[in-house]
């Protein structure tokens, strides 16, 4: 391998651990930065502190992939230069700011390989700043990490195939589920159906956590419409409309989401060109089946490409390495490419199923109140945005960003993005697409203001 040649691969989930083991596998030592303290990523997550759980309590029917990812990472460690617990927070000019703690570092890269996994998808409504509200993600890292439950009686909340997880993973400890609330009607799982016949055993594991969850007591109910999260110190309970009548739960938490949305901010500021993706309803990082993106030398894999899930994460991130090597002019294995382009291609389609199960509360965007906060860091009401269309005649994201401040916090937009998208939208009659997307703006994260006098170069 050239001296000159140093891939970087930001993310050790299962995109990120397959990408580094076909490079090493090449002869190529690959530079692997995460923010997590061990690799697996959200969904093969690790505890923090060894405790009695087996894989199997961690990880229920996927403790064997996941084992087998972690001892993946394990073999490769030796032939990797691996930076855990450390957030890339800038890129430019081939090069890669860092923080670790509270020092910084400059990393310069050849070729760069983003997987950069997701988020939950936050729509808010009456009550979702109260304590005790935890995104479903949030749970579950609490869960899989810490081993503690979010509360002692527990309301899951949204819409996704993670939506059952989550809830049948607290069951499955020992964690008091009142009940899961799914937002899109029974209807729409009789397109379940459909996938039965490109992954039976994803489709049958589904049907299986919501039998056992109705087993074990939880109340599941379809075509809810949330009303309001209830309580003035932290949460007392949920309130919903279903099928014209108005219920409420008694809960110490709830945990909620609707479904998951890309990390793109590192792709943005890589200046890769972006695409609306019409399914996710989102912007995504343009990219040909292999992971190239359109900026050569950068390449994309992963949820953080467009969500399809942990499976086809793997296989992408193989066929992201294998697309490195062959840009670099070192032999690939045609057949192995082969294999993978086919078993993504029928992933995708069984996404598009999922996303039919599992509809988009299109109705939410003009049925929320003025008055609900949308963007928490910058104390945003969903009003503001309305007003901003009414009164000075915004159409576009970063011009309701520059109006508002909406998208100007912490978070950098990343929770309250996508729901600014829906309200500006709908506010102006238009698709969600005609909104344009926030810019991305380095950090991507807060870090601390003393680590630039700490720079160094890695």
């Amino acid at each position: 391998m050239s001296d000159a040649m140093r891939p970087l691969i930001v993310g050790a989930g299962p995109a990120g651990i397959l990408a580094a083991q076909t490079l090493v596998n090449s002869g190529i030592r690959p530079v692997v930065i995460d923010e997590a303290p061990s690799g697996g990523g959200q969904i093969y997550r690790q505890r923090l502190v060894p405790d009695e759980r087996s894989a199997k309590d961690l990880y229920g029917s996927e403790a064997n992939k996941a084992t087998a990812l972690h001892r993946t990472f394990a073999g490769i460690r030796d032939r990797i230069d691996y930076h855990p617990e450390t957030l890339v927070w800038n890129l430019r000019d081939k090069v890669a700011d860092a923080v670790t703690g509270h020092r910084t570092r400059r990393i310069p890269f050849s070729h760069l390989i983003l997987a950069t996994g997701a988020t939950d998808r936050v729509l808010p409504f009456p009550g979702w700043t109260l304590p005790g509200v935890f995104t479903l993600g949030g749970s579950q890292i609490a869960l899989k990490s810490q081993g503690c439950a979010i509360g002692e009686e527990v309301v899951f909340l949204g819409s996704g195939p993670l939506l059952y997880l989550v809830a049948w993973q607290y069951v499955k400890a020992g964690a008091k589920v009142a009940a899961v609330l799914d937002t899109s009607p029974l209807s729409a799982k009789l397109h379940l159906l459909r996938g039965l016949f490109a992954q039976p055993s994803v489709v049958l594991r589904g049907f299986r956590y919501v039998t056992e969850l109705m087993a074990r007591g939880v109340a599941v109910r379809f075509g809810v419409q949330p009303i309001l999260i209830d309580g003035t110190a932290r949460v007392e309970g949920v309130v919903w409309r279903e099928r014209g009548e108005e219920h409420r739960l008694t809960c110490d938490a709830v945990g909620y989401g609707f479904s998951l949305r890309s990390e793109t901010q590192l792709a943005d500021l890589a200046g890769c060109r972006f695409v609306f993706d019409t399914r996710d309803r989102a912007w995504r990082p343009e990219r040909d089946g292999a992971g190239r993106t359109s900026m050569p030398g950068v390449y994309i894999a992963g949820d953080g490409a467009g969500i399809a899930g942990a499976d086809a994460a793997e296989l992408a991130g193989e066929r992201a390495g294998l697309a490195l090597i062959e840009d670099a002019g070192l032999l690939v294995d045609r057949a192995r490419i082969g294999v993978l382009e086919r078993k993504l291609a029928r992933i995708q389609k069984f996404r598009d199923v999922l996303e039919s199960a599992f509809p988009f509360p299109e109705t939410w965007a003009n049925s929320i109140a003025d008055d609900v906060t949308l963007c928490r860091c910058e104390e945003i009401a969903i009003g503001d945005v309305r007003a901003a269309v009414r009164d000075q005649g915004v159409f576009e994201l970063n011009r309701l960003k520059a109006l508002t401040r909406v998208g100007m916090g912490r978070c950098q937009g990343r929770m309250c993005g996508s729901a600014a998208m829906e309200v500006l939208a709908a506010a102006c009659g238009q698709s969600p697409d005609a909104a344009g997307r926030l810019r991305a703006q380095p950090p991507i994260k807060p870090i601390p203001m003393g680590v630039m006098a700490q720079e160094e170069t890695a």
